[in-house]
């Protein structure tokens, strides 16, 4: 089991962001995690019928499957590190862990046109 195992495992037992399971996050992702929780906590987590998105300071990144189209993503993660993870993908685990998805009814793909 890896450290990201643990804090998941951590976090669905307890089923909210406890002190040592903020810890374990922020210990094992260090400052994504801190960001990560930053976003949860304002409920910049958002749940469409076709994506899952992270609103982020300069723009909003689709998380799928763990993986993000964020530029860290893209630039900065070990592809062969499973544990590897941006501030995005983290804030989508930790989202759905403590329930604090913000679920919209409508396709994001219509929502980014708009945009």
């Amino acid at each position: 089991m890896t450290e990201v195992d643990d804090w998941r495992a951590a976090l669905a037992e307890a089923g909210e962001l406890t002190g040592p399971v903020t810890q374990a996050i922020v210990e094992t992702h260090g400052d994504r995690g801190q960001r990560a929780i930053e976003a949860v906590s304002e409920r910049r987590v958002k749940e469409y019928r076709d994506f899952t998105v992270v609103v982020g300071h300069e723009d909003e990144y689709v998380v799928e499957d763990g993986a993000c189209t964020c530029k860290d993503s893209e630039y900065n993660l070990d592809p062969d590190d499973p544990d590897a993870a941006c501030w995005h993908a983290i804030a989508v685990d930790v989202a759905r862990g403590v329930d604090e998805v913000d679920e919209h009814d409508m396709w994001y793909s219509d929502v980014r046109d708009l945009l």
